[in-house]
């Protein structure tokens, strides 16, 4: 399996196997085994993923909704309803105006759910740059079976080509013979 690597290398990138980086040698492996390279790379990400990582794509995916935004815009509202409601039915608030504690319950909302959504880019991040390794794996798979395929189709070209000259050479010797066996007229 090496040796045919190894030519494959040598043939389509111009280096001996031993000289390509790791992605290259699978590339070059599977091009020659004639083994499928292409993968789904939603699932192996998904499957390698923790609790945490987890938790943190959903935290990211409903912070960046509109239905957290229409939910937050509810919690606001009505804190703000409920405080107008009991500082006009019992002339007190819990949250007196500038609303000191609906900032602090923002303050920290805000400081525990920005680390969560940049773990979760982070780790978009590294699930984006798995896809485009895997990408340019499978577009340097396509494009070696393509050469190969241009040097299939190139010696079978040829070969057509060898065999109309020989037909075109016992065509010519057939009329030469005619030629010599019929008078001019």
């Amino acid at each position: 399996m090496k040796a045919k690597s190894n030519d494959i290398a040598l043939a389509l990138l111009g280096a001996s196997y031993d000289a390509l980086d790791e992605k290259t040698r699978r590339v070059a492996r599977h091009v020659a085994d004639r083994t499928h390279i292409a993968r789904d790379m939603s699932k192996e990400t998904a499957a390698g993923s923790t609790l945490g990582q987890r938790a943190a794509d959903a935290v990211a995916r409903f912070g960046g909704s509109w239905k957290f935004i229409g939910l937050f815009a509810a919690v606001l509202a009505c804190w703000v309803g409920l405080n107008s409601f009991f500082l006009v039915r019992y002339g007190k608030v819990f949250d007196s105006y500038p609303y000191i504690l609906l900032n602090l319950v923002l303050s920290m909302l805000a400081a525990i759910q920005a680390p969560i959504i940049l773990m979760s880019q982070n780790r978009q991040a590294q699930k984006d740059r798995l896809v485009a390794e895997h990408d340019y794996e499978v577009n340097l798979k396509a494009e070696l079976e393509i050469m190969l395929l241009h040097e299939k189709i190139d010696l079978l070209r040829e070969g057509q080509w060898s065999s109309l000259l020989e037909m075109q050479q016992v065509q010519i010797r057939l009329l030469e013979r005619l030629v010599v066996k019929v008078p001019p007229g």
